[in-house]
């Protein structure tokens, strides 16, 4: 029987021909917020990895709006064409694999070292800035922030829409509103951190008065036919905090308006979290939202075999299975569940000596699964000696 993770899903206009994405992972490799030759090879390797979605980083859309001062950014020219070479990669090179870009705030959690060194605060003389907050919070790790005034709130959201249209202009097939993790949205949501007394604060209706206004002026802006998704915090693990509950409410609202998925993580606005963290640690939160709202979801969190992921789907749990980490560690994950569960994902022509299904050491000789595999690896071949020979 064939597989779910293998099987096709459409997105408005967008055909994803299988269920597994590679889920942003921030690289810290930016100068300026413009990509650099490091994301060409680790997104230009995953256009290739059999993954029918990739998506970038945490896209910013403003400075203030990165984490670090090496975060990638969508608010200039040079940002925007930095971007666009990477969609051609993908164009040119990725075959069916999709590119989608993750859109970004980090609020008050920014200004901040990588995460790969000993996080702590930027200051302004070394290159960092004040980060933005909802109220004023601090944690004893992150500088202690500014509070934003309704105009700059409206200036934010303004900086949303036009990264929005630059995400068009560049090619991106998708994007991802990035409203987790404890960054500026999430923030605005959570009670631990939103302590406002105006229209942006108190009731859960004034705190998803921002997600909902950011969700809307992109959605405007953003071609009919290509999808946005939202990826939100599902709970904060803290007392007192955004709760499952609450993401349920906010899903019901974002599918009115015609959200194509939510992805759901957790945690990250507080250091007080306390996380129960396991294989398919995050799936229940898919599942529930999946349930109580009808929205699509896409379920992340150490999900690691290609037999877990499959059985997240057949249960009807989520309908899409972004992979992190596991990536990193194995970027041709998608090539080994595909052989896994004998099912087929086009290989680039260049690698196409290396595919179980074709020469000697094919583990189902002359088999239909065999055909198929050859002509689509002819096929992939043919498109790219017909470019080259446009080029040349």
């Amino acid at each position: 029987m064939a597989t779910k993770l293998f099987s096709p899903i459409r997105l408005r206009d967008l055909d994803l021909t299988n269920r597994v994405v590679v889920s942003p992972m921030c690289q810290y490799a930016a100068e300026s917020g413009t990509a650099s030759d490091w994301h060409i090879m680790h997104l230009g390797n995953f256009a290739v990895s059999g993954s029918s979605l990739v998506i970038s980083e945490a896209t910013a859309v403003e400075p203030e709006g990165r984490i670090s001062p090496l975060c990638l950014g969508l608010y200039s020219d040079e940002n925007e064409r930095a971007i666009a070479r990477i969609v051609k990669f993908f164009r040119d090179y990725g075959g069916h694999t999709k590119f989608g870009i993750q859109l970004a705030h980090a609020g008050r959690k920014g200004s901040v070292l990588p995460s790969f060194m000993v996080r702590k605060f930027v200051p302004v003389e070394e290159g960092g800035w004040v980060p933005p907050s909802p109220s004023h919070y601090e944690d004893g790790v992150h500088a202690p922030p500014r509070v934003l005034t309704i105009p700059e709130i409206q200036e934010i959201t303004a900086a949303w829409v036009q990264s929005t249209i630059r995400a068009d202009r560049a090619g991106a097939d998708l994007i991802e509103l990035h409203f987790g993790h404890g960054y500026l949205v999430n923030q605005f949501l959570s009670p631990l951190i939103n302590q406002r007394t105006d229209q942006y604060g108190g009731s859960i209706e004034n705190r998803m008065r921002f997600a909902l206004e950011i969700y809307d002026a992109c959605r405007a802006v953003w071609p009919s036919g290509k999808p946005i998704g939202v990826r939100i915090t599902a709970q904060d693990w803290v007392d007192g905090g955004w709760q499952l509950d609450d993401s349920v409410i906010l899903a019901r609202h974002l599918k009115e308006r015609g959200c194509d998925y939510l992805c759901l993580t957790s945690g990250g606005v507080s250091l007080k979290q306390k996380i129960d963290t396991g294989p398919l640690y995050q799936v229940p939160f898919a599942e529930r939202v999946r349930r109580e709202s009808g929205i699509t979801t896409m379920a992340v969190g150490q999900i690691w075999e290609p037999q877990s992921a499959e059985g997240v789907l057949q249960d009807e749990k989520a309908d899409l299975i972004a992979i992190g980490r596991r990536m990193l560690y194995d970027p041709r994950w998608a090539w080994h569940a595909a052989t896994e569960f004998n099912e087929f994902v086009p290989y680039p022509a260049r690698y196409k000596s290396c595919h179980p299904l074709v020469g000697s050491a094919a583990k189902f000789a002359e088999s239909p699964e065999q055909t198929r595999a050859l002509n689509q690896l002819r096929e992939a071949e043919d498109r790219f000696n017909s470019k080259r020979t446009v080029r040349n």
